[in-house]
């Protein structure tokens, strides 16, 4: 065990903290701790994948490429829509 930590680069800890980062956004609104309607939801989701991502360029896996792009993209897509919404309400 202790050489699997030992191998592990700040690479790895970026994307590691990412996927805490995504799978705790959404666990926050699981508990209802967090809107998803809330800016912060996809602002979390974003970070975390762009992490994912940046991690993903040093150790490629193509699905997991394809994911984060997607979730990049919809996180981006529920920051406009929140602004969008929050301007037509004034």
């Amino acid at each position: 065990m202790t050489q699997f930590f030992d191998s592990l680069t700040w690479v790895d800890a970026l994307g590691s903290f990412g996927a805490l980062v995504v799978v705790s956004a959404y666990f926050a609104t699981q508990m209802r701790m967090m809107n998803s309607n809330d800016l912060a939801f996809p602002v979390l989701n974003l970070v975390g994948s762009v992490l994912i991502v940046y991690s993903l360029l040093q150790n490629f896996n193509l699905a997991s490429m394809l994911i984060e792009g997607f979730w990049i993209v919809i996180s981006v897509i529920g920051i406009i829509q929140h602004f969008r919404l929050r301007q037509s309400a004034e």
